[in-house]
């Protein structure tokens, strides 16, 4: 039996938000909703709202997190984080970027 890997997070490329996924606004930062899984997951920061609205207006990852203002020394955070939702389904890697 062959095993599916699934693809692996790559900040050099284009992501967004998966049409699947509702974003809804807290004082923390936000609940993403996916209505294809019905998994409910946290954004913990309204920076990281803001990465997660905004990656299908830029190129890449890093140029997201350039704009969204995030500091250098929170990137890594923020990279694992959207590992994390990209594991999930939450965002996706746009075909336009390979």
């Amino acid at each position: 039996m062959r095993r599916l890997l699934k693809p692996v997070f790559d900040p050099d490329r284009g992501y967004r938000r998966s049409s699947r996924v509702a974003l809804r606004p807290e004082p923390f930062g936000a609940l993403a909703y996916d209505f294809g899984t019905r998994r409910l997951s946290f954004l913990k920061t309204p920076t990281l709202v803001e990465v997660v609205r905004t990656l299908a207006d830029q190129p890449d990852v890093h140029t997201t997190l350039d704009a969204a203002g995030v500091p250098g020394d929170q990137r890594a955070a923020y990279l694992k984080a959207l590992a994390g939702l990209a594991e999930a389904g939450t965002i996706e890697a746009r075909e336009d970027s390979e």
